[in-house]
C-alpha cells in the first residue's frame, strides 16, 4: 500500500492502536520550557511517578525571559519563580536545561534545530503550539497540553488520535521580495484558519524544495495558524546538509547510516491524501494582516476586502481599519523582528541587507531579538549588529520577547506593530496593541519608511 511521509513516520512510532480509539504514540524528543511544564511536574510528584526517560527531554528558558540584562536576577516575580521552578524540576529529574546565560539557550523552536536535536523521522512534542516548526525536517512535531506533558514525562508516549492527511502544493517562481513568511501568510489567507483542523499538512512543490531550512521552519511554524495539528516537509539534501556537523547530530558513520534511512522519508508516488490544494507561486506577493487572526491577510499592494465589513466587524474595529481600505502609507511606530517564526540568522541577514546604509524613521521603535544565544553570536560575527545599531534599531538578548506579552517587551495600547511573529490576536503583544503580521523584509522596510509601503518596486 502506498504511504505518505506522515504515515511512514506515524506508523513506525505507534506502540499500540486502541480499537476505535486513539493511538499510543512513542515520542523521540520532548521539549519543555518554563510556562507549561510546572503543572505537569507537580502532577507527577502528587502521584509519586518518576520521569521515565529524562535523556529524551531537553529544557530551555524562553517565554518569560527578559531580553535585557540577563546576567542580573529577573525583576518580574512570576517570571523569576517560573524560571527557578524549571531549574529545580530539571535538577531533580536529571533533565538537560539550557537556562539563561547558557551558550545553547534560546527559544525552544530555534535552539533545538540549530543544535541538531531535531532530526528527520522523529516524533517531537512540546507544551507549545508552535512545535510544528520542527516538521521542516520531516518530523511529526506537534504541541500538547499540560496533561499530555505529564503523560510523556511518565511514559515517553502520548495518547492521541491519528490526524487526517492534507497536502498543500506550491509550484512556480516566487517574485522578488517574497519570503517564506509571505508564502505561509498567503496560504492561510486563502485557506482560512480552520482549513487544517483535524489534519496534518505536508507541504510539497518546488517552492518548498527550493527553500532554505530557515524558510521551511517559518512555513511549518505557522501550520497551526490554519488549524492543522502540524506541518511537515520531506527531508532532502538541504535538510541533511543543515543537520550534518551540529552539536547533537549523528557523526561520521552513524550520520551516513541515518542519512540512508532519512532518504526513504518521502511520500510514495500515488499515495492518497484526504484533502489537497495547489497554488501558483507567481500569485504570491509580500503579505500583511489587517485583522485579529492570521487568516485576515492581504497583499501589501491590496486592500481590505469589502466583504470583511460583514464578517470581521469586531476585528476591524479593534484594528481601526475599514473595509476596502488600503494600508499603504499607514504610519507605523513599532516593528519587531524576532519570535520562533522569524528569529534565525537568515531573517536578520535579509533585514540587514535592506537596512544597510539607511536610517530608521524618527517615529519608529525598532526591536531586533535573536532567537538564541548562537544566533546572537552569529549576528555579531557577521557584523550585522553594526548595521542594525547604525540604523537606529535596538538589538536585544535572545527570548520570545514581543511575540507575546509574557515579558517586559510589550507594544503600547493603541499602537500598531509590524511584527514577524505568528499571531495577531487582540492583546497578543500587549493590552490594546495592534499587530500586523509580516515578513522580516516588510518589517525592515516599514521601519525605514515609518509607514507601510510597497517596497518591492525598489527591488526591481
Amino acid at each position: 500500500m502506498k504511504k505518505t511521509l506522515f504515515d511512514k513516520i506515524w506508523d513506525s512510532h505507534v506502540v499500540e492502536s486502541i480499537p476505535n480509539g486513539p493511538d499510543i504514540l512513542y515520542i523521540d524528543k520532548h521539549l519543555i520550557h518554563e510556562v507549561t511544564s510546572p503543572q505537569a511536574f507537580n502532577e507527577l510528584k502528587e502521584r509519586n511517578i518518576p520521569v521515565f526517560r529524562s535523556e529524551r527531554i531537553v529544557a530551555t528558558a524562553d517565554h518569560n525571559t527578559p531580553t535585557e540584562n540577563q546576567h542580573l536576577p529577573v525583576k518580574d516575580l512570576l517570571s523569576r519563580n517560573q524560571l527557578r521552578e524549571l531549574s529545580q524540576n530539571c535538577e531533580d529529574n536529571n533533565i538537560t536545561l539550557y537556562g539563561l546565560g547558557h551558550p545553547y539557550n534560546g527559544i525552544v523552536h530555534v535552539m533545538a534545530p540549530e543544535l541538531g536535536i531535531t532530526q528527520p523521522g522523529m516524533t517531537i512534542v512540546c507544551g507549545d503550539s508552535h512545535t510544528s516548526t520542527h516538521g521542516a525536517f520531516g518530523t511529526i512535531a506537534f504541541g500538547i497540553g499540560t496533561s499530555q506533558v505529564a503523560q510523556v514525562f511518565a511514559s515517553q508516549c502520548v495518547l492521541v488520535e491519528k490526524p487526517k492527511k492534507l497536502r498543500v502544493n506550491v509550484n512556480g517562481k516566487l517574485r522578488k521580495g517574497v519570503l517564506p513568511k509571505d508564502v505561509i501568510l498567503y496560504l492561510i489567507s486563502k485557506l482560512g484558519t480552520n482549513s487544517g483542523t483535524g489534519y496534518f499538512c505536508e507541504y510539497a512543490g518546488n517552492v518548498f524544495e527550493e527553500m532554505s531550512m530557515e524558510g521551511r521552519m517559518t512555513v511549518c511554524n505557522m501550520s497551526i495558524e490554519m488549524g492543522a495539528r502540524g506541518g511537515l516537509i520531506a527531508p532532502d539534501a538541504t535538510t541533511f546538509e543543515y543537520v550534518k556537523g551540529r552539536e547533537f547530530a549523528p557523526k561520521g558513520e552513524q550520520f551516513e547510516k541515518m542519512k540512508s534511512y532519512w532518504e526513504t522519508l518521502k511520500t510514495d508516488e500515488d499515495a492518497e491524501f484526504d484533502k489537497e490544494f495547489s497554488f501558483d507561486a507567481e500569485d504570491i506577493e509580500p503579505m500583511i494582516t489587517y485583522g485579529t487572526n492570521p487568516g485576515m491577510g492581504i497583499k501589501i499592494s491590496g486592500a481590505i476586502p469589502v466583504e470583511a465589513g460583514k464578517s470581521d466587524t469586531k476585528a476591524l474595529k479593534y484594528m481601526g481599519f475599514k473595509p476596502g481600505e488600503s494600508l499603504l502609507e499607514k504610519p507605523i511606530n513599532y516593528i519587531f523582528i524576532g519570535s520562533c517564526t522569524n528569529s534565525r540568522i537568515e531573517d536578520f541577514r535579509m533585514a540587514a541587507s535592506y537596512i544597510k546604509g539607511k536610517r530608521k524613521a524618527d517615529n519608529v521603535n525598532a526591536l531586533i531579538v535573536p532567537g538564541s544565544r548562537q544566533v546572537a553570536e552569529q549576528i555579531k560575527a557577521e557584523g550585522l549588529h553594526t548595521v542594525f545599531e547604525e540604523a537606529g534599531f535596538v538589538l536585544r538578548q535572545p527570548g520570545c520577547s514581543a511575540c507575546l506579552a509574557m515579558n517586559d517587551d510589550k507594544i503600547p495600547e493603541g499602537e500598531y506593530c509590524v511584527s514577524t511573529s505568528n499571531r495577531n490576536f487582540e492583546g497578543r503583544q500587549g493590552q490594546g496593541s495592534r499587530t500586523i503580521l509580516a515578513s522580516p523584509l516588510t518589517a525592515a522596510a516599514t521601519a525605514i519608511a515609518g509607514k507601510l509601503f510597497n517596497y518591492t518596486e525598489s527591488l526591481n
